[in-house]
């Protein structure tokens, strides 16, 4: 068998959001979320943005998230991230308040309002300061940390930060973040994920052998633009690096150039000295 790597969107939207295939998502969602076993456990959900064959003259378009609400009327937005770009994190706050905004039809309506929550997969470190793969993220006061503002609620798992073996996995949760991780590396289901049944269900669909020609020349193309956009980044963070240390050198050169200056000591020496040409010594 070989199984499509869920980080690629092309599949991580035809695992996951597939109407016809929604106890995926719940099982899901309820373990990555912590609701499995307690009174939020979602019983039904519908996904509004259901999975369809992507059309490739379209692939860039590709919507990256996966839209739902349960019988509660709570949102949802589950989003596989591979690249960390520019202002992600207000992208991620106006997906969430737009979804907030758009339950209404009139104004007024204020009461009507639900809670969304958000649920992103990234493959990128965005909290350097914490070493947590989970985190969650809620408006709370400041000197009582109350929890009065519910209705926004933002979750993310940092895949680089989990580095867990098939024997350490401790629960479903973890079953279900190393299924997203590494199910593209993988040829055969392991023993310790054939539980829950929802885990192996996700493997089935994520065999490239029952897919159609259509999908997996979009999961190719997918894939083939993902890198390009990573060395894109990479190209442009490298270029940035270089300027900086250029611009750290020369900053350097004009201090050692201005002290040499104040001791009287020749222009030409100090050219020699720090690399700067006269003109720029002149300046100072």
């Amino acid at each position: 068998m070989k199984f499509a790597d869920p980080k690629n969107d092309i599949a991580f939207r035809k695992i996951f959001g597939d109407e016809n295939k929604k106890e995926i998502l719940i099982s899901f969602l309820n373990n990555l979320l912590n609701f499995a076993g307690t009174a939020k456990e979602i019983i039904d959900i519908t996904i509004t943005d259901p999975y369809q064959v992507p059309r490739l003259k379209e692939l860039k378009q590709t919507i990256l998230d996966i839209k739902a609400i349960d019988k509660r009327k709570i949102h949802y937005i589950i989003e596989m991230q591979v690249i960390h770009t520019a202002a992600f994190e207000k992208r991620v706050m106006y997906y969430v308040s737009k979804a907030y905004s758009q339950q209404l039809s009139r104004a007024d309506d204020y009461p009507k309002l639900n809670q969304v929550i958000f649920l992103g997969f990234l493959d990128f470190i965005l909290f350097k300061e914490s070493s947590g793969y989970t985190s969650r993220h809620l408006i709370l006061e400041e000197n009582t940390n109350g929890h009065y503002f519910k209705d926004f609620e933002l979750n993310f798992v940092e895949l680089p930060k989990f580095n867990k073996g098939l024997k350490y996995l401790a629960d479903v949760k973890d079953k279900w973040i190393y299924f997203v991780k590494n199910a593209g590396d993988m040829t055969m289901i392991p023993m310790e994920m054939e539980v829950p049944g929802e885990i192996r269900e996700a493997f089935e669909v994520a065999n490239q052998l029952s897919w159609t020609r259509e999908e997996l020349d979009a999961y190719d193309d997918k894939g083939i633009f993902i890198q390009d956009e990573r060395g894109r980044v990479e190209y442009a963070r490298e270029e940035g690096r270089e300027e900086g240390i250029e611009a750290g050198e020369r900053s350097k050169a004009l201090k050692i150039a201005k002290a040499m200056l104040n001791k009287g000591i020749p222009i030409d020496v100090i050219a020699e000295t720090t690399g700067l040409t006269g003109e720029q010594i002149r300046e100072i």
